[in-house]
């Protein structure tokens, strides 16, 4: 078993992970709204560490922690940690994707549809006591060709749910061949980007996939799209997207995460992006909440606990 002399939490848990540490005697600090600066002053007492997107823990912090022994990232993408350079301090790390890959998933879908049925233009429209029905005329999924880009946790399980809606499903992985599901069919990426009418993210963010989606992305595509994001902003050129839709490159974007989440920090260029985004009918955009539901709260803890081998 790794040492757990103390843990630091630097993210809310699900109360499931406090208990557990509570009832096998370790000694925990939980402090969920820490910050870097929060985190160097008590990192040096740390055995063990719990992250999430809310701190990035460079080299400075893993020196600082001389008694550190491993990291356990709440969630899926290590891209806020420096895993190379904790492996060489023989730093164990680890993640717990499998825990809310359904629900990003279902988020996903649920953008999708709520776009091609125009459930949400037309339910604003409601608002404003507009009924517009014939308008709002919307695609059905049936029948559509659905490129996903990696097959992770969470790629393969949006294919499992798109499965049942008779579509034929792409995918395309750089690191992973010879896929076994009998619903998907394996393509290179000219071909999906070529014949795919939905085209969705499900890759980490690293120096080969960040601007994945740039200006030769959107040249290639041939459908007219439309793009689905639920994986790092940073996979999108945010710049060669707003010029896909305004050239009609991509028939519209569901998008859960963006370049920068932090409206109080934007830049003009990121405010004036922002603004053309949130106003097009044709593009949906939610605060990163796919992987946020009841039941992945409690899956994300409890698959660490059973990663750390605390149970």
């Amino acid at each position: 078993m790794l040492p757990f002399d103390m843990i630091i939490i630097t993210a809310p848990v699900h109360p499931v992970f406090i208990e557990t540490l509570e009832q096998k005697g370790f000694t925990y600090r939980y402090v969920p709204a820490c910050n870097y600066e929060e985190l160097r002053n008590l990192i040096h007492e740390a055995n063990g560490l719990v992250v999430s997107t809310n701190i990035t823990i460079d080299k400075t912090l893993i020196d600082i922690g001389k008694s550190l022994k491993w990291i356990a990232r709440l969630g899926s993408g290590m891209e806020h940690i420096d895993v190379a350079y904790a492996q060489t301090k023989s730093i164990v790390c680890v993640s717990s994707p499998e825990g809310n890959s359904n629900a990003v998933a279902e988020h996903a879908l649920g953008l999708l549809i709520a776009l091609m049925r125009n459930i949400h233009k037309s339910a604003q429209e409601v608002k404003s006591h507009l009924w517009i029905r014939e308008e709002n005329r919307g695609q059905e999924i049936s029948g559509k060709t659905i490129g996903i880009i990696g097959y992770g946790n969470t790629g393969s399980r949006f294919a499992k749910l798109l499965s049942s809606f008779d579509a034929r499903i792409l995918v395309y992985d750089k690191y992973k061949t010879g896929i076994k599901d009998a619903y998907v069919a394996e393509a290179d990426l000219p071909t999906l980007l070529e014949t795919s009418d939905i085209i969705s993210f499900h890759v980490p963010l690293n120096e080969e996939t960040r601007y994945m989606a740039n200006s030769s992305f959107f040249a290639n595509l041939h459908q007219q799209p439309i793009l689905i994001n639920t994986s790092r902003g940073g996979v999108i050129d945010t710049n060669a997207l707003i010029e896909a839709l305004t050239q009609k490159r991509i028939s519209g974007a569901v998008l859960d995460v963006l370049e920068n989440e932090r409206p109080s920090t934007f830049s003009v260029k990121e405010r004036e992006q922002y603004n053309f985004l949130t106003h097009q009918s044709n593009v949906i955009i939610t605060p990163h909440i796919a992987g946020y539901s009841q039941q992945s709260w409690y899956k994300l803890s409890q698959i660490l606990l059973e990663k750390l081998q605390i149970l």
